[in-house]
């Protein structure tokens, strides 16, 4: 399977942004797709997950900002992002995991920006 993200970009503090992640196969089954970001020099962290059956998880540093949602149909996970601070700077990963094998897939990266 192959993940598909993007959405990134350069926002202005406060802005928001919407990141989208698209699964190549329609019938992977999976138990959590989630994203995660790392911003220059630091580790790659959690930004918030949902499992298959929608239930959502959220790192605090986003919690209140943030939201993930799916959209099965087409095949899509979403991380929308509000009130954007210059601390959010980091390219955004979305990550699925296999329910069959507990293997994790990751996609390309988009570069999110805040700045003025």
């Amino acid at each position: 399977v192959q993940l598909q993200a993007s959405g990134g970009g350069l926002v202005q503090p406060g802005g928001s942004l919407r990141l989208f992640c698209v699964v190549s196969e329609s019938r992977f089954v999976f138990s959590r797709m989630g994203w995660y970001r790392q911003a220059p020099g630091k580790q790659r962290e959690l930004v918030a997950t949902i499992t298959s059956g929608h239930r959502t998880n959220y790192a605090d540093s986003v919690r209140g900002r943030a939201s993930i949602s799916l959209d099965k149909r087409k095949d899509t996970c979403y991380l929308q992002l509000n009130s954007l601070k210059p601390e959010d700077t980091a390219v955004y990963y979305c990550e699925i995991e296999s329910r069959v094998t507990g293997r994790d897939y990751w996609g390309q990266g988009t570069l999110v920006t805040v700045s003025s």
